[in-house]
This record gives structure tokens, sequence and C-alpha cells, in this order.
């Protein structure tokens, strides 16, 4: 018995000591890889670096689009609550929330909103915030408003004239008025009367056919005309209100806002007021920025390609994380958007979805002997690619004004990422 024991004992010994060799072994190639890796880092730390984007490259971009793309500015005048916000978050498509945001003092009786952005202007609200205030003098402001327009001789201007049906008391606004016009006859004036639903029958729960042909509403509409008719080119009826007010459309009266604003403006600038209102110009500036962003896309993919090559499952992940991480912030930045890492950390996370499962995925590809590795570094730059293109719709969104939204950005990215596989192949 005791023989036989030890033969079992001398059996296992062998057997311990070949699983020895072969754990030496695995941590032979992970030290390898790993001091690989390491040497790699600095190497692509630097060309991460000479890949940034400068700030005169972001400005040469700007000066192209604004070459292409003409601004219009818009001088909103009226009391509060008279439907200036609104007629800005019309035109523009953004969020209440987000005009409030983007409005910045101008002057003292001024605020001043830009779209899509200051650096890169389509449209820009200036909006009396003085008016109605008994404690503004009228005079002052109409002096800003003077200062304002003859600072603008480079693009096209145009004064809109906010009143609600119901409001009579008027004078100041005519006043104010009544100086510009004096002054820049040249400048068209559109009166707008809003709040239209404030004077509704009161059996109707919801917008009318447009126009609206309600006794009261034509009534109150050619009184507001007389007292302005000297003052202004055009009037047009709208209701623009928020969704939970329940009226269908919100945007009442958009239609003959645009077509009217397209009338009194210079061609070149009534085009740009439809293509807004259609997204053209938005896909416009967006495909500009998309296409400088690709130059730094496909330089990360092709790096990240190289990393993933490397075989040994999971010990490349920390670095690609690294990387996509720079190429988001740098991204971010092209577009206006300055993020430390882990800010830009947040957006890849927020964007990337369920790709976090299939980069698991890629890694454990690993395994597979000779084939393994390959499929991994394409994978690995049809990710990356993706993750840039869903960063420009992230970003774009953003710089529009708008909420990103994850499900359109999840679907650019699996476009993208079935395309670039076929380009990384």
């Amino acid at each position: 018995m005791a023989e036989e024991e030890n033969q079992k004992q001398k059996g296992r010994f062998p057997k311990l000591s070949g699983t020895k060799n072969i754990f030496k072994n695995v941590i032979g190639v992970w030290k390898n890889t790993t001091d690989k890796l390491q040497n790699l880092l600095p190497k692509i730390n630097k060309i991460t670096r000479s890949l940034s984007v400068s700030d005169e490259q972001v400005a040469e971009i700007l000066a192209t689009v604004k070459k292409e793309l003409p601004t219009t500015e818009a001088l909103l005048i009226g009391k509060p609550q008279a439907g200036k916000s609104s007629i800005v978050r019309g035109l523009t498509g953004v969020s209440s929330e987000i005009i409030g945001q983007g409005f910045r003092p101008h002057t003292q009786n001024t605020n001043r909103y830009a779209y899509p952005s200051e650096d890169l202007p389509l449209l820009i609200f200036t909006d009396t915030v003085g008016l109605g205030d008994v404690e503004q003098g009228t005079e002052t402001i109409i002096q800003e408003l003077e200062t304002e327009l003859g600072n603008n001789s480079d693009r096209a201007n145009i004064i809109i004239l906010t009143v609600k049906i119901n409001d009579f008391a008027l004078d100041t606004l005519k006043q104010i008025a009544t100086k510009l016009r004096h002054k820049y006859p040249q400048i068209p004036c559109l009166l707008v009367v809003t709040c239209l639903h404030e004077v509704y029958p009161q059996q109707v729960i919801d917008h009318p056919s447009y126009p609206p042909d309600y006794r009261e509403i034509n009534q109150l509409f050619t009184v507001l005309k007389e007292n302005f008719s000297q003052l202004c080119d055009r009037a047009i009826l709208i209701d623009f209100t928020l969704e939970e007010d329940g009226y269908n459309p919100i945007f009442y009266g958009l239609e003959a806002l645009r077509d009217t604003l397209a009338q009194l403006l210079p061609e070149a600038e009534s085009k740009a007021i439809y293509q807004l209102l259609d997204q053209g110009a938005g896909e416009q500036i967006s495909n500009l920025y998309r296409d400088t962003a690709r130059r730094y896309i496909i330089a990360f993919s092709t790096i990240a390609a190289t990393l993933a090559a490397v075989p040994l499952p999971f010990a490349t992940m920390p670095v690609l994380t690294a990387l996509q991480v720079s190429l988001v912030g740098l991204l971010g930045k092209l577009y206006g958007q300055n993020l430390n890492p882990s800010q830009a950390g947040g957006i890849v996370s927020t964007i990337a979805g369920g790709f976090l499962a299939q980069a698991v995925g890629r890694e454990l590809i690993k395994f597979i002997p000779g084939m393994g590795s390959i499929i991994a570094a394409s994978w690995a730059a049809a990710y990356t690619w993706a993750l840039g293109e869903g960063a420009c719709v992230y970003f774009g969104d953003l710089m529009g004004g708008k909420k990103p939204d994850p499900q359109k950005i999840q679907l650019v990215m699996e476009k993208a990422f079935q395309s670039a596989q076929e380009r990384f192949n």
C-alpha cells in the first residue's frame, strides 16, 4: 500500500511541474506584452498630442462656414410675455430652457442670443429686456438699439415688434418703433401679434385652421395694424405655446412667419431661414465639422487597431480606453466644448451604450488561435471610428442648442461601425 501511494505521488509531481511551467510561460508572455505596451505609450501619447486641434484650426473652420452661411439679426421689441422667446424657439427648434441659458447681456437693456453659437451665428436675436420697466428710460433703450443697428451693416437686419392681441398699452413700443423707423427706414419691420388663444371663443379648445377667422380676433388685429400702419411693413398672427398648454400645433402660424420673413429679407438670408426650418443649414454645418473631425477619427482608429493587435486578452483595454477618451476630448474642443479627461470619459460612457459588452467580447476573441488578434484589431478600429461619429452627433446637437438624442446617436454608431469594419478588414 505504501509503495502504491508513493507511485501515485511520483505521478502527481510531473503534472504539477508541467502546470508550473505553463503558468511561468503565461506570466512571461504577459510581462513581455505589457512591457511592449509601456514602451508604446510614449509614442502613442506623442502621436495623440500631434493630433490636437489648435485654436487656429477651429478659427479656420468657422471662417469657412461663415463665408457660406449668411447671418440675420432680428431685433425683438416687445413687453415681457409678449412671445419674443417663443419666436426664437419656433425659428430655431431649441428648448425654452436653452433659450433662457443662451441669452447673454449685450447692453444694459438688451440681451443677445446667437444660434447655433456665438462663434457661428446663423440667426442673432436681440431682446429688449427693459421694455415695460418703469425704471428703464425709453430714450436710453432707443439709443442702445440705434447703436446696435448701426453696428450691423455687414448683415441683414429685421425689426420684429411683438404685441399680445389683447394689449393696447403700447405707447412706449410705438415711441421706440417710430424713432427706429425714422433713422433706419431701409430696415424692414414686422408686427407679430401673439397669444391668440387668450381671446378664442369660449367653446374653442384648439387652434382652428390658419388663419383664424373669429370676429374678436379680426377686430383686434385690424385695430393693431392701423396703430402701426406707418411703422411696419407687414403684420401677421401667430400663437406659439408650450406642450403642456394643450394646443396643436404648438407653433401655430410658423409657416406664415417664415414666409413673411423670407419676403422681407434679402434673398440669401431668406433662403437660410427656409433651410434652417428644414434642417438644411444645420446639416450643412454638421457636415463641415464632421469632415474635419474625420481626419482625427481615422488616425485614432488606426492607432486603436495597432494596439488591439496585441495578442494577450485585456492587456490593451486600459490603453484603448484612454485613447478613445482622448479622441472624444479632442472632438469636443473642435465643437467648442472644452472637456477634462473625466468629462470626456463620462461622454464616452453615455454614448457607448451596448457597445461596451461587445468590447469585452472583442478581447475574449483573442483566445482564438491565429485569427483572434486580427479580428480584435478590426473591431477596435471600427469601434473607435463609430465612437468618434457618435461624439460628432452628440457635440453637434449641443452646438445646435438641442439635447442629444441617445437613440439617434446609437443608430449613427451602428451604421458607422458596419462601414468602418469594411474599411479596416
